[in-house]
């Protein structure tokens, strides 16, 4: 199953798995609930740009991820380097799903990591079988490196479509994002329980599921790369789009305040995909537009962040976890 499968459930799952110590090293008590709301794809288009960029000033987030080989991001980056005070990092491509928007390697074509067209390929599964570990390190390097060199203080790193995680074959390409995590002081998105994964297409029941992913966080932990407890988004795409039934956005809100309702002790990281709707984000995808809407409505709106207040949940940023991870805290 992968993310665009999965169900319209926003309700959190039951999860057994205790937090680590992540809050005591944030300098927070053992039992707060920290969350840190992240969008995700920013550089994709400039209906992210326009929608992210005034979110995170505003506070409405905590921290965005930029696609650094994506058209739009040399705008996002330069906006994000202009001001030292948002929390910004390197949202790691490896894939190009839609099909008339698409984007390229920084390292070039001719490697492992292109389709026939010569882009990155559409699905995580041929990333898994075809791309040679040597070729994903140059490109994840080459993506940090880019965001570095355009003057972002990048906070921290995660992966579109959870390509670097073995979601699709089982074949994972952790080891090469862990080193260079471990090597540039940044914290990476990988969570230590496998509740909320159904909607990146992991299989939490799948015998074993848990073991590889403690072999995962084990490898994290031994590097000294700083990782979340859980990681929580709801399904990509607006149940029955396109239909009379579709979802609306009293819908999305009601889920996603259950979501909020639902965080438990240790470090949650909800991550969204806010954009603004209008000709330029309908052209460029291929489904999942109104969604993606009522994800920028959403974090503007009151009721959201009084549920966080009500609920008394700690917000933090990506930047405090690299301080812990670098020993600054």
């Amino acid at each position: 199953m992968t993310a665009q499968d999965a169900p319209s459930d926003l309700t959190a799952p039951s999860d057994l798995t205790a937090p680590s110590d992540l809050t005591t090293r944030l300098g927070l008590a053992p039992d707060a609930r920290a969350i840190i709301l992240n969008a995700d794809d920013l550089g994709m288009c400039r209906a992210a740009n326009r929608a992210i960029m005034p979110l995170l000033a505003a506070g409405h987030l905590d921290s965005s991820t930029v696609m650094v080989p994506c058209p739009w991001a040399p705008d996002a980056l330069a906006t994000a380097a202009a001001d030292p005070g948002l929390d910004v990092g390197v949202h790691l491509v490896l894939t190009s799903e839609w099909t008339r928007y698409r984007w390229r390697p920084l390292t070039g074509v001719g490697t492992s990591l292109v389709d026939d067209a010569g882009y990155f390929p559409a699905g995580v599964d041929a990333v898994e079988r075809r791309a040679d570990d040597q070729d994903v390190a140059a490109e994840l390097a080459a993506q940090l490196d880019a965001a570095l060199a355009a003057g972002v203080d990048v906070s921290h790193l995660d992966n579109h479509m959870g390509s670097v995680y073995g979601l699709a074959t089982g074949r994972s390409f952790l080891p090469q994002v862990l080193g260079l995590a471990a090597e540039r002081g940044l914290p990476f998105r990988l969570p230590r329980s496998l509740d909320g994964l159904a909607a990146m297409g992991a299989d939490p029941d799948a015998p074993g599921s848990q073991a590889l992913l403690d072999a995962a966080t084990g490898a994290a932990d031994a590097a000294g790369v700083v990782i979340v407890d859980r990681l929580w988004t709801h399904p990509f795409e607006l149940a029955g789009e396109g239909t009379p039934d579709a979802e609306d956005y009293a819908t999305v809100k009601a889920g996603f305040l259950d979501l909020l309702r639902s965080v438990r002790p240790g470090v949650t990281e909800i991550f969204l995909h806010p954009m603004l709707v209008g000709d330029e984000l309908t052209d460029a995808v291929d489904y999942a537009a109104p969604k993606r809407g009522y994800e920028e409505r959403l974090l503007r709106d009151p009721d959201v962040a009084a549920t966080v207040a009500a609920e008394g949940l700690v917000r933090i940023g990506w930047r405090d976890l690299r301080a812990v991870q670098r020993g600054e805290r």
